[in-house]
């Protein structure tokens, strides 16, 4: 899910990285169309990552672990109670080179259907993406942009029309696999 000719995603691990430390929750809730991952669309006025998709995540805080700081910001972006969901895994954590961080995303569950209370500084919309819509390859597709004065081949998941790429896209690929061929013993 790495966007071609980009020198800097050469290496996306964090071993060794001098950067900032955040967490991001993939939050699988229930729906109608089946489990469904919780993404939101950023707002067009943040500094980082202005109108993207992403998970509820964001820097660590001072004293607390990563999985404290996925579950604080999943709290304050979307009003999901921090003590209620349930950590099931974690994935790979990811180096993302614009914002200069090393995110660590972490996943878990709800018993019910959220009620959300997104918060308008950070959280222009709240899109749920069904698993089984990640699942289908007619939903990963591939456009030339122009990033940093260069064409560029982006690979993205198309959910309801939104564009999940980057990092994001990098975590829900690495989602999908898992759910495909989990490892043994899960």
């Amino acid at each position: 899910m790495r966007p071609s000719n980009l020198v800097e995603v050469a290496d996306d691990g964090i071993a060794g990285k001098d950067c900032r430390e955040g967490a991001v929750l993939v939050l699988l809730i229930p729906s109608a169309e089946g489990p469904a991952v919780v993404l939101t669309k950023r707002p067009s006025t943040l500094r980082d990552h202005a109108g993207q998709i992403s998970f509820p995540g964001g820097s660590r805080d001072a004293g607390e672990t990563l999985q404290q700081t996925a579950f604080r910001e999943c709290e304050e972006e979307l009003g999901i109670p921090k003590h209620s969901p349930e950590l099931i895994g974690q994935l790979t954590p990811i180096y993302i080179p614009p914002s200069n961080f090393c995110v660590h995303p972490f996943v878990a569950t709800v018993p019910g259907r959220p009620n959300y209370v997104p918060s308008p500084a950070e959280v222009e919309q709240v899109i749920e993406a069904p698993v089984e819509g990640l699942l289908d390859p007619e939903n990963l597709k591939s456009e030339d942009w122009v990033i940093r004065k260069r064409w560029t081949s982006v690979p993205y998941f198309d959910v309801y029309g939104h564009k999940v790429w980057g990092a994001t896209a990098a975590m829900l690929a690495e989602l999908v696999s898992v759910i495909q061929s989990p490892p043994s013993g899960a």
